[in-house]
């Protein structure tokens, strides 16, 4: 697996992404609550103060808790969050240990169905419904992981040129896009609740 991608805008960090499965799950993992490019970064970060150019889910599920939180805490912090999501890091590690010897890529690959693909996704601890589509339209659209009806298990993020999700950003002018109906759907929310609908 070595693709191109720019979801960080930070060629270092999205080269990691492009190559380890693993850093592109924690990525998506840690995109919530900061900046998509922020999320996207941390897995280089985590990688460089761990003193490797590699994420390996066996040393991360094995790592002592309080020293990776604070491994995670270190300015700039990983995360607005950087225990919690510490805490959530390792369980996804764990997990992957446990069910696939640690190798990320092993939750897609030979997987004949987007539908079976998502349900693996959904079983990722940290990873709901929507986390589990976004990163399906992810691996479909920017790393060629495509089983037979990945768009449709992968809901309106599959959907060609949507601009909904870190599926489709591949450079500032996409991701601007992809900022600008973040902002279109929060303000709907919003408007929703202020209407008491």
């Amino acid at each position: 697996m070595n693709v191109t991608l720019h979801l960080s805008q930070d060629p270092e960090a999205d080269e990691l992404l492009g190559r380890s499965p693993l850093a592109a799950l924690i990525g998506m993992l840690l995109d919530q609550q900061v900046p998509m490019e922020w999320a996207f970064k941390g897995p280089s970060t985590i990688a460089q103060r761990l003193g490797t150019d590699d994420l390996d889910a066996h040393e991360i599920a094995a790592h002592d808790p309080e020293a990776f939180a604070a491994l995670l805490s270190e300015k700039p912090a990983v995360h607005r969050y950087p225990g919690s999501m510490a805490k959530r890091i390792q369980q996804l590690c764990q997990y992957l240990v446990e069910h696939y010897d640690g190798d990320a890529s092993a939750i897609w690959e030979g997987v004949e169905t987007g539908q079976e693909l998502l349900k693996q996704l959904e079983k990722l601890p940290g990873f709901g419904k929507q986390k589990a589509q976004i990163f399906l339209a992810l691996l479909g659209k920017q790393f060629g992981v495509r089983p037979k009806g990945w768009r449709e298990a992968a809901g309106a993020y599959g959907e060609p040129k949507s601009f909904r999700s870190v599926a489709d950003i591949t450079g500032p002018e996409s991701l601007a896009k992809v900022r600008a109906h973040k902002q279109e759907m929060k303000a709907a929310a919003k408007a929703a609740k202020a209407s008491g609908r």
